[in-house]
């Protein structure tokens, strides 16, 4: 039986600016299957990321509603949303996103210590000190971010990512910051490691080739659905 890991449904977001209402999405009605790899794309100002951020409750909608697993995201509280993302759902953002004053092991270990996870019964220390050795950062377990390459910092974040096996990924333009060549290599990793763990991807990115990796891609113009 196919289960629904996300349901947007009318999903709309307007805000006020200097000249007034300004939608940034638009009667937005997807589905997203457990397991299934899907890209967002659209031209830059589409609502790529504000989709994104609804869909994790990351931001509240104007109308409409979504669904984890047939929960009603919007339903719940700020605190009980919090919770909620603990559990499900692991990020990885263009910019990283490391707590600078936290170690690489400290910052993959925070995930665990908020869900309370453990995944295959590891403790946390072995478990964030195996996907770091796994993401190629054994050597750089006790460095913090501002020591590593943007390259080693985006490992990091898929570590973060990873290591209490969410059953929902969620990308944000992760190599929007690198070079070509190690953007290369941090795609390549996050979509091993998802195959691995068969958790739900959803990815934004501007990047056809990127998107092409995905089983479905969801586009957006001027904050509506054209495919998906």
């Amino acid at each position: 039986m196919t289960i629904n890991a996300i349901e947007a449904q009318g999903l709309g977001k307007t805000v006020q600016d200097v000249s007034g209402l300004l939608t940034i999405l638009d009667d937005i009605n997807v589905t997203i299957n457990a397991g299934e790899t899907v890209a967002i794309t659209g031209p830059s100002g589409s609502g790529k990321s504000t989709l994104l951020g609804l869909l994790a409750g990351l931001d509240t909608p104007t109308q409409g509603r979504v669904r984890l697993f047939d929960i009603d995201l919007f339903a719940l509280d700020e605190d009980g949303r919090a919770r909620l993302r603990a559990e499900k759902i692991g990020f990885v953002f263009q910019s990283f996103q490391l707590l600078p004053h936290l170690t690489a092991l400290e910052n993959v270990l925070l995930p665990l210590e908020l869900s309370g996870r453990r995944p295959n019964g590891a403790t946390p220390l072995a478990a964030a000190t195996e996907l770091l050795q796994r993401v190629g950062l054994g050597d750089r377990l006790h460095h913090y971010p501002k020591t590593l390459s943007g390259g080693e910092q985006q490992r990091v974040a898929l570590a973060r990512a990873f290591v209490a096996r969410p059953p929902i990924l969620l990308a944000d333009e992760p190599t929007g910051s690198l070079d070509a060549n190690t953007g290369a290599a941090v795609i390549d990793l996050m979509f091993e490691l998802n195959r691995e763990a068969g958790s739900t991807l959803v990815l934004v990115t501007h990047d056809p080739a990127i998107a092409s990796r995905c089983q479905r891609r969801i586009a957006l113009q001027g904050g509506r659905l054209l495919s998906g």
